[in-house]
Order: structure tokens, then C-alpha cells, then sequence
């Protein structure tokens, strides 16, 4: 052996490590001796030694490189090319499937200009395992950017997510763009804390869960957000942002038939469009959005719904939201000591009441704020215990400030009679006049 195909052998042996394969060819007759033997070409059976590397590589690619990467691996090896590209930069490579022993393997074509400048080495690496590899980690990459985007409870977008498309719109507007119609829809999930208090957490998330889906299911063709706790908001565009109107006109149809039904989230809304001469950033479209949200939320909590009244009288003045607050406040220490039956407090002033959501649910009532509450309840009672029942309350308003335990039967949303005790109380303003009636109502 001659002492260059011995340096040769030794190069050989080195690179053994890092290849699969191994082809030292001479430039000038295309001369080509394998240095490693491969298991990747088994199939093709390509000699160890032979005349005119380049046309055997051509043949070669046409049978063991995928079809949808032949034509660059053609490209890549062809000789004029190989030149070209070593004449600017002693090594390169390029990477491309082959399909050998019935399976696709990744491979890197590494060339390298030799010192004398008269031969090339050829070295193929196996890359397949390099190459899931990566593909796993770009795919858990994928998924970890995706799930830092996506709310988990709902499976919506989160607040991170609108922060970045707010900003991507946000450079849209500040560059001027004329024609850049969107909307903002604000929502907010009535009385979540409340549920969360008196129904559970479980009953409070599952409430947010359903309100994602209502909103969602209006809003077919935009981004819906949840952007808090309660808090959700969808960037209107498209066909969703032409039939604006009629979509907050539904969801706020949807809201007033859950509030009376009490089969569903009530959830309060606003909306606002991009004025392009008022507005420098999505934040001013979502200010007025959130304002007009809150001045639906008024409405939605005051109970002042035409569609809940039926034949009631005309309410003449409505509970002040101070007023409001504390018949909440009031009922939440009443709520307290309660020791598990049905609540209810009423503000005389204003023949407003507040009920327990648990009697509500039992009994079918339409919401757990009322005006004229009395008169709502009475239809409940059995007919023969009306009087009864009348008879106390009246007992009551004239002056006893506690009122006698009673019995009598009230109908459940199921169909069938219970019964119930009641022990009330009424609270008198400084002037001893009656300002709040309440109780508990037990069922026995």
C-alpha cells in the first residue's frame, strides 16, 4: 500500500465517526474510491471503486432520492455545480430524503475540496435521528407557544394572545392605513363572584365555560379572548364586523332568555368601532366598548327587563345602584347565618328583592333580582294556604317585627308541592318606618 492511499485509509478511519459514507473522487477523470461501507445503499449496489463519479451519482439519485426532493439533489450534485460552489467556500452541504431499504431517511450531502485541489471528498451522514429530534422539539415548541396563547379553562385565547394581536393592529393603525374597519365587543359574565360564593367554584367555572361557548357561537368568524377572570372580548371583522348590529342584537336576545330562564349565563355587553379620525389605538375602540358594556350590565342587574314583568304594574322608580350594594351587602350577612335554607330580602323603597340562587333553581323563578317579588312569590303558594301565608305578612308590615313561623306549600319547578316553613323579619329605617322585609325559608 502506497503512503497516499495509507494517509488516505487514516482519513478514512477518522471520519468513520462522523459518516455514514465516505467517496474520495478525482476532479479531473471522476476517478472515486468508497473509503466506509454503508448500509444506506445497500440496495443500489454501487462498487467500491469506479471510473466517472458523477454519472453514477446522476443514475444513483434517479433510483434512491425521494421524488419530491430529485431535482435539487440533481442540482446540488452535478459537477459544474459541485465546482462552483467549492471555488467560493472549500465545504458546503445540502440535505434531501433518499428512500432506501423501504424506508425515507434524512441525509447530509457534505462536499469537500481537497488541499491538492485535484480531488473531492463526498460524505453522507444519516441525519434521521438528528432530524426527529428536532422535529419533536420544533412540534413542543409549537405546542408551548400555542398553549402560552390559549386560555385553559375555556380552550379560547387568552389575554396574552389579544395583547399580540393588539399590537400587530395597533403598527396598522399608526401607519395611516385608511380602509381598516374592525369592532370591539366587550362581554362580562354576570355575578361570577356571587356564583362562585353561594354555588361553588366548580358551578362558577363551568358558568364561564358555557358563557365562552355562547359568545363564541354568535361570533363564528372572529377572535374571541378571555381576557380576565369574567372578561371576554372578540375583535369583529369581516362578515362578523358587517352584521355587527344584528350579532350583539342575538347575543343580547340569548342573554335576556338565559336571565329568565335561569338555564344559562347572563353576560353583559358592549360594542365599538374603529373611528380612524378619533381613534390612535386599539385601546380607545375598547374603552368605549367596556363603557357601554357596563351601562348594559346596569340594566341586565337592576331587573328593569319588560320581558320579566308581564302583566306587573309599571315600576316607577328604579333602585339606585348605592342602594343596590347594600341590599347585597345585607343579604350576603343574612346569607351567612342562614344555615343552609332559602334566603330572600326585600328593599321596601323600592319593592326590589334579591333571593337565593338555590330557590330559584328549586322553584323556577325567573331571576334572583325582582320587583314586586311579593306578587311573584304568591303564585307559588298552594291555594289553600294563601291565606295563611297573607295573614302573617300583613301581621308583619303592621307593626310586629318579627313574623310567627308558618307553614305552608309552595310548587317546585318539578311539578310537585313543598313544604316550607318561613320565619321573616322586617327592619325599620330611624324614623321606625319599614325599610327591609326578609327571612329564611326552611323546607321541612
Amino acid at each position: 500500500m502506497n503512503i497516499e492511499q495509507t494517509a488516505l485509509n487514516q482519513i478514512a478511519t477518522s471520519l468513520a465517526k462522523h459518516f455514514d459514507s465516505l467517496y474520495y473522487v478525482e476532479i479531473k477523470t471522476g476517478h472515486y474510491t468508497e473509503f466506509l461501507p454503508t448500509q444506506m445503499f445497500t440496495d443500489l449496489q454501487i462498487p467500491k471503486q469506479g471510473e466517472d463519479f458523477f454519472e453514477l451519482a446522476k443514475r444513483n439519485i434517479n433510483k434512491s432520492v425521494h421524488p419530491s426532493d430529485l431535482e435539487f439533489a440533481l442540482r446540488s450534485n452535478d459537477k459544474d455545480t459541485v465546482l462552483e460552489n467549492l471555488s467560493r467556500n472549500n465545504t458546503y452541504s445540502v440535505i434531501y430524503r433518499l428512500v432506501t431499504n423501504g424506508r425515507i431517511v434524512h441525509i447530509r450531502h457534505i462536499y469537500i475540496m481537497c488541499d491538492d485541489r485535484e480531488h473531492i471528498m463526498f460524505c453522507l451522514e444519516n441525519i434521521e435521528d438528528d432530524f426527529r429530534e428536532k422535529e419533536e422539539h420544533n412540534k413542543n415548541l409549537q405546542s408551548a407557544n400555542l398553549m402560552a396563547r390559549r386560555d385553559e379553562l375555556t380552550g379560547i385565547r387568552n389575554k396574552n394572545a389579544f395583547i399580540e394581536l393588539s399590537g400587530s393592529m395597533d403598527k396598522k393603525i399608526g401607519s395611516g392605513e385608511q380602509d381598516y374597519p374592525f369592532g370591539i365587543v366587550m362581554c362580562d359574565v354576570n355575578d361570577l363572584k356571587l356564583l362562585n360564593d353561594t354555588r361553588g367554584h366548580s358551578f362558577g367555572d363551568e358558568t364561564i365555560q358555557r358563557a365562552s361557548r355562547m359568545i363564541c357561537n354568535i361570533y363564528k368568524r372572529s377572535p374571541v379572548f378571555r381576557v380576565g377572570g369574567d372578561e371576554f372580548v372578540v375583535v369583529l371583522t369581516g362578515d362578523d364586523y358587517q352584521n355587527r348590529e344584528d350579532l350583539i342584537e342575538k347575543l343580547r336576545e340569548e342573554t335576556l332568555a338565559n336571565k329568565k330562564s335561569r338555564s344559562g349565563p347572563t353576560v353583559a355587553s358592549g360594542m365599538s368601532v374603529y373611528e380612524s379620525d378619533k381613534d390612535s389605538a386599539v385601546a380607545d375602540v375598547l374603552k368605549r366598548a367596556d363603557d357601554l358594556m357596563y351601562e348594559n350590565k346596569k340594566i341586565l342587574k337592576s331587573g328593569h327587563l319588560i320581558e320579566e314583568y308581564r302583566d306587573m304594574d309599571k315600576i316607577e322608580e328604579i333602585i339606585p345602584d348605592e342602594r343596590k350594594r347594600l341590599l347585597d351587602s345585607l343579604f350576603g350577612a343574612l346569607f351567612t347565618v342562614s344555615g343552609g335554607g332559602y334566603v330572600y330580602l326585600n328593599d321596601m323603597r323600592y319593592d326590589y328583592s334579591r333571593w337565593s340562587l338555590s330557590l330559584i333553581d328549586d322553584f323556577g323563578l325567573e331571576s334572583e333580582y325582582m320587583y314586586h317579588a311579593d306578587r311573584v312569590w304568591k303564585d307559588y303558594i298552594h291555594p289553600d294556604d294563601q291565606q295563611v301565608y297573607n295573614d302573617a305578612v300583613d301581621a308583619a308590615l303592621c307593626g310586629d317585627a318579627e313574623l310567627k313561623q308558618i307553614f305552608y306549600r309552595a310548587l317546585k319547578r318539578d311539578g310537585t308541592y313543598a313544604l316550607l316553613t318561613t320565619r321573616a323579619f322586617v327592619l325599620s329605617d330611624s324614623n321606625g318606618d319599614p325599610e327591609y322585609f326578609g327571612g329564611i325559608i326552611l323546607q321541612q
